[in-house]
């Protein structure tokens, strides 16, 4: 099973969202990440989904999410080139005397600190997810008091 990321123009209406995700969990599809947005267009929003799956499996699906009233174009970006990012925000214990290492770590990511407490930093990075994943792991010997990200965000390099 190969990773697609997945960009769905859609109609900015409630519900469209618990739709679209509905038919990933019918077909059986884990949705790794999601992430929505307005789009360039008035009154369209973006999604951009990382889901698993074979490539045949993954075409009905895209057939699928055209009988959706609110879908408007469904391209599987995966295969083109791409800025793939995402947000990570990690709060992280921190003592005085263990920030010095912290901030060696944050500095080496070019991630930044938002805020300051007396024995955490929450610390914010940007970037693909194996980066997300690989600070999150030199953080953790310090303890990761709590970890919110944002899901992938895509979109294709040049013209296309």
């Amino acid at each position: 099973m190969s990773k697609h990321t997945i960009s769905i123009l859609v109609n900015d209406q409630p519900g469209v969202l618990q739709r679209v995700s509905g038919l990933f969990g019918r077909r059986g599809f884990n949705i790794e990440s999601i992430t929505v947005g307005a789009s360039e267009e008035p009154g369209l929003s973006r999604m951009v989904i990382v889901t698993s799956g074979d490539d045949r499996t993954l075409e009905q699906v895209q057939k699928q999410l055209y009988k959706l009233i609110d879908v408007i174009k469904v391209v599987d970006i995966s295969g083109s080139p791409m800025v793939a990012r995402e947000l990570g925000l990690i709060k992280v214990n921190a003592e005085p005397s263990a920030r010095p290492e912290v901030l060696g770590i944050v500095e080496t990511f070019r991630a930044a600190v938002v805020d300051i407490g007396p024995s955490t930093l929450i610390v914010q990075v940007l970037g693909d997810s194996d980066k997300i994943d690989a600070m999150i792991e030199l953080l953790k010997p310090y303890g990761i008091r709590e970890l919110s990200r944002t899901g992938v965000t895509a979109m294709t390099r040049g013209n296309r």
